[in-house]
């Protein structure tokens, strides 16, 4: 297969566990070659996510790799033979590539979870409160660019359909308004329209809570077809990291659950969202 002109992060992914076999095998790239009787070249371009690859060769390295995990190789097949270009890559070139990863991570995704401590989650956002943050953005967007965004971000909503979604929000994300309070208040009444929907659960961390301390760091949290494939994603200044090393997927997972044990049940949340609504 010719290589890419662009690698995506999921196809960054499936190279990187197909290398993550290899190791646990406990061969390098020249032994692995060798075995398989093609070039460690190809082999480094595969795992590299430089290169497709087929169903059938993903279960020949499986075999060679003497992974007996068949649900995990059916997984990394399914991934190998995707097909087609999903919406998100209509706006390539016109939106940072990262956000584009970040679609198409939710799109397979089979659940996300959310702790946001000082924004609403994207996904849960109005439009003019989307429009807001981007319009504070520094540097300074273009009108053309900010529409982009915008138009970018509520298409991504879309994966609301049906997909099973967690939020959890700290008080704090509820109380900051990113713009005035008209906007502020009609972003707190959707969250609680939205938390009506039976696929969609949204819990608030509130500031009268003990022993929270430690938990700072906002986080998405997007489950793949088999529990070694979950994909962390965490933001930072320079933009967004996707993390899924087994030890990283472990310690999200234990913040996720202290935030959930420091988080109101859903009825009381919905409560506080519209008492803070009514403030504003």
């Amino acid at each position: 297969m010719p290589a890419r002109s662009v690698i995506t992060a999921r196809q960054e992914r499936l190279g990187a566990e197909l290398r993550k076999l290899r190791e646990r095998a406990g061969l390098t790239g020249r032994e692995a070659s060798r075995a398989l009787g093609i070039a460690e070249s190809k082999l480094s371009s595969t795992e590299a996510g430089r290169v497709g690859v087929s169903a059938e060769r993903v279960r020949h390295l499986a075999s060679q790799f003497a992974c007996d995990d068949a649900k995990l190789v059916d997984a990394l097949v399914a991934m190998a033979t995707e097909r087609g270009r999903g919406w998100w890559e209509e706006y390539r070139g016109q939106v940072p590539s990262g956000y584009l990863d970040l679609a198409e991570l939710e799109h397979h995704a089979s659940f996300l979870r959310n702790f946001e401590s000082v924004h609403i989650p994207g996904l849960l956002q109005t439009e003019d409160q989307v429009r807001s943050i981007f319009a504070g953005s520094v540097p300074k967007l273009s009108e053309r660019e900010t529409e982009t965004r915008v138009e970018f971000r509520l298409r991504r909503q879309q994966v609301l359909a049906g997909l099973r979604y967690e939020a959890l929000i700290h008080e704090a994300a509820l109380r900051i308004r990113v713009a005035d309070r008209k906007v502020a208040r009609a972003q707190l009444m959707w969250l609680v329209e939205r938390s009506g929907l039976p696929n969609v659960t949204i819990r608030v961390v509130p500031f009268d809570v003990d022993g929270f301390a430690g938990v700072v760091d906002p986080a998405a949290y997007a489950g793949g077809l088999v529990s070694r494939l979950d994909t962390v994603v965490v933001d930072n200044q320079h933009g967004s990291a996707f993390l899924d090393a087994e030890a990283q997927l472990a310690r999200y997972r234990e913040v996720l659950r202290k935030v959930e044990g420091a988080a109101l049940g859903v009825v009381e949340s919905r409560e506080l969202i519209h008492q803070v609504a009514q403030t504003m």
